[in-house]
């Protein structure tokens, strides 16, 4: 089961009270005021593990509480500070505020924290308040209390490549062939239907990581088929895939296809038209030699030249062009902003778990709703 949204209702732990005691004991005289401080309460904290990549186990549990802090003690004994919670989330998590809807924190790479609700302080005992003109002071303060808040939790994959395209485009059977990635494969639309990690090894020292989401229809900007809820899992990519159909069987021109795909690209958030494109012609191996099927390909190729985009035809099929589309993304990965250094898997220096993640300059925004 893949879950990308969450709510959960986090709660730091209560300071403790400070203590009102006097010291009596045998042969000591005016022993005065002892009463300790109370302890902190625990924060609630969140934090990016890499053996996580669903938020599957916010679905049976929402409420995180915090231990709060003990209480002070005589002999001015300070209360124990409350332990903090940890809870831990994928990389690629976005925390936002459910009455702000704004991100409080976007963490990308293991380790990463967040706290998320901070435990309140402690109370102080009246050996605190003593004085020269108040030395039996009955005064003290108690705890204060922790944070609470709902939380939204939004996960992004991290990638360095998006596939996008229309159902049946061929997406995941390329990320099948390419990675050790194993989505379904059928002959109907919207086989797809949660999206998929595939780490491509192209040579011993470089490799990237791809991500392939369900196909994409007309008016997915704005809901249509699953478009909203899987579009922001190619925003942090830096770079989209654009597969297209050239097959006889398919209904509309490749052209077609091809521009409703940019228009869904254009209207959806993240800033998804303006990321580099590659456009990739599929299922060449049911083109025939000669005839208008294979005129198609051509009006598509020569269209994409006119827009500055480059182009590839493959048979994922037959693996015709296969290595040469590899090789071509894991060179424009390294043309691109952050891609110097070649990624060595998904916990190098530009893989998904790595430093530098997969991510482009979309930290800032707001949370979706679910």
């Amino acid at each position: 089961m893949f879950v990308d949204q969450a709510r959960i209702f986090v709660a730091a732990g209560d300071g403790g009270r400070g203590c009102l005691s006097f010291r009596r004991e045998k042969y000591v005289p005016r022993g005065g005021p002892d009463g300790g401080d109370g302890g902190n309460g625990g924060s609630v904290l969140l934090r990016a593990d890499a053996h996580l990549s669903t938020l599957v186990p916010f679905r049976y549990r929402r409420l995180f509480k915090a231990e709060r802090g003990r209480h002070g003690m005589g002999a001015k004994r300070r209360g124990r500070d409350g332990e903090d919670l940890i809870v831990k989330v994928p990389p690629g998590t976005l925390i936002c505020d459910e009455e702000a809807t704004s991100v409080l924190a976007d963490l990308r790479a293991p380790g990463e924290e967040f706290v998320a609700a901070r435990g309140g302080r402690g109370g102080k005992g009246n050996a605190r308040f003593a004085t020269s003109t108040n030395q039996a002071p009955r005064r003290t303060e108690g705890g204060e209390p922790g944070e609470q808040r709902w939380l939204r939790l939004e996960l992004k994959l991290l990638a360095d490549v998006g596939l996008v395209g229309f159902p049946n485009a061929g997406k995941s059977t390329l990320i099948s062939r390419i990675s050790e990635a194993r989505p379904k494969i059928a002959d109907y639309p919207f086989t797809t239907l949660t999206p998929h990690l595939g780490h491509v090894l192209v040579d011993d020292a470089t490799s990237f990581v791809v991500a392939d989401i369900p196909g994409l229809i007309e008016g997915a900007a704005q809901g249509a088929g699953l478009g909203t809820r899987f579009l922001r899992h190619v925003e942090r990519t830096r770079l989209l895939l654009h597969l297209v159909d050239v097959s006889p069987q398919a209904e509309s021109s490749p052209i077609e296809r091809m521009d409703v795909i940019d228009r869904e690209l254009a209207a959806a958030a993240g800033g998804l038209a303006n990321k580099p494109r590659f456009v990739v012609a599929t299922k060449l191996d049911t083109l025939p030699d000669t005839g208008p099927p294979i005129e198609r390909l051509k009006l598509l190729q020569r269209h994409c030249g006119r827009h500055g985009l480059p182009f590839t035809a493959i048979s994922a099929v037959t693996g015709e062009g296969m290595e040469d589309l590899v090789r071509a993304v894991a060179r424009m990965l390294r043309e691109l902003p952050g891609g110097s250094e070649a990624a060595h898997g998904p916990n190098g220096p530009n893989g998904p778990n790595g430093p530098n993640g997969a991510a482009g300059d979309d930290a800032e925004g707001t949370c979706g709703s679910p």
